[in-house]
């Protein structure tokens, strides 16, 4: 096979599409297109190991600049698609420019939601943490004393206060629903992580709503406004309210789209000669349209798209798993816990180690581990391979949950 495959996107995905389409030993040209300046690198260290220091910059490339040389791949930076050209097969950049594809891979990953202008949402010092730039900006203002303000308390919130009250600063989130972590945890884990922050000095306030962000009158931020009025001190605002999938050239290009681009179980959209994987792709998992935010679905389902492009027509099953870590704790989660009904908790074998398993009317659907690897590294085999481990098993800490992998 010799044509050319374009991959716009710098993420997880389109180093993953490229690295298995060389591996699969395909000899034709293929280009990364990414809008960014730097090396694709990861993501999810940066509220993490990159923002504590624990991780340099050349640890966070996805790929050394030598690989893309070594496997033939044109890395094209700073370069923004700007419109697909379907009928003629050409993906339009910015500047007027234009460059032929065979095959078309959108892996242009997602955007953190920002509050509105209106709102204080523009104001300086007012920051969202997800690209390089957020993460080398906020670093650089994160001084011991300084007043955080962080908005939303899902997982990037918490990381983020996390970061900052190790560096010593005076952190408050503000949690719009009832609790903390409401959409993707259940109650027990919430807790466990309300906890922890507590007992870092980090304030929590839940079931609160945000009337607006406070301008100085210079045209920065100093403070947040709930809607009853009462003001809360800041010299920084994070929000960290969720993700916006960049398919901007999907809707114009006419591709089906919803909350993401719609893909089949191949990766392909609507149009047969055009893929998406990551973050941007909305596929069907457990026979429901679904986004996937995770650094293994990116590398996985971008593997399946390049195996589909040399043809093995490979469906995709995914088997999710996802992370945290906030100061010395490592939650590890496996499977999705989508619809659960149930929650057990299981001590681990270390001490202040502990898993929550959820289960759907009966079956075993995902777990949180939370400094408890062993159990993780179990769980997750046991989801993989199908076994029935029921909620009175987990319950009981004298039942091995490797006997039922034997």
């Amino acid at each position: 096979m010799s044509n050319q495959i374009i991959i716009v996107g710098g993420s997880h995905a389109a180093i993953s599409v490229a690295d298995n389409l060389r591996k699969l030993n395909f000899d034709g040209a293929i280009k990364i297109i990414t809008a960014e300046s730097n090396l694709p690198y990861q993501r999810p260290p940066l509220s993490k190991a990159y923002m504590s220091g624990d991780m340099t910059l050349d640890r966070l490339h996805l790929r050394p600049a030598q690989w893309y040389t070594d496997n033939n791949i044109d890395l094209i930076l700073s370069t923004c698609a700007t419109a697909i050209d379907r009928g003629n097969k050409q993906l339009q950049l910015e500047g007027g420019t234009s460059v032929a594809y065979d095959t078309l891979v959108l892996a242009t990953g997602a955007e953190a939601r920002k509050l509105p202008a209106e709102m204080g949402g523009a104001l300086d010092n007012v920051h969202v943490m997800r690209d390089l730039k957020d993460a080398d900006t906020l670093m650089a203002k994160m001084i011991s004393g300084k007043k955080l303000v962080v908005i939303g308390g899902g997982y990037i919130g918490l990381e983020a206060a996390a970061e900052a009250s190790k560096k010593g600063l005076s952190v408050t989130v503000l949690e719009a629903a009832p609790r903390i972590l409401q959409r993707v945890a259940c109650a027990e884990t919430a807790n466990t992580f309300r906890a922890l922050h507590q007992s870092h000095s980090v304030k929590i306030l839940e079931n609160v709503s945000i009337s607006k962000i406070r301008d100085d009158g210079n045209g920065a931020c100093n403070g947040v406004v709930l809607a009853d009025g009462q003001v809360i001190d800041a010299d920084i605002v994070i929000t960290g309210i969720g993700i916006i999938p960049n398919m901007e050239l999907a809707i114009a290009a006419e591709l089906e789209t919803d909350a993401g681009i719609i893909v089949n179980a191949y990766g392909r959209t609507n149009d047969p000669d055009i893929y998406a994987c990551g973050d941007v792709a909305l596929l069907p998992f457990e026979e429901q349209p679904t986004r996937l935010e995770s650094v293994q679905n990116a590398h996985d389902q971008g593997a399946i798209v390049a195996s589909n492009i040399v043809g093995l027509n490979k469906a995709y099953h995914p088997e999710p798993w996802f992370w945290s870590d906030q100061y010395d704790m490592k939650l590890q989660i496996a499977g999705l816990n989508r619809g659960y009904d149930n929650v057990v908790i299981r001590t681990g074998k270390r001490e202040g180690s502990v898993s929550h398993f959820y289960f759907s009317n009966g079956k075993f659907i995902a777990v949180d581990c939370m400094n408890d690897a062993a159990t993780y590294a179990m769980s997750k085999r046991i989801l993989a391979s199908g076994a029935t481990l029921t909620a009175a098993m987990a319950s009981d800490q004298s039942f091995v949950l490797k006997s039922l992998l034997s």
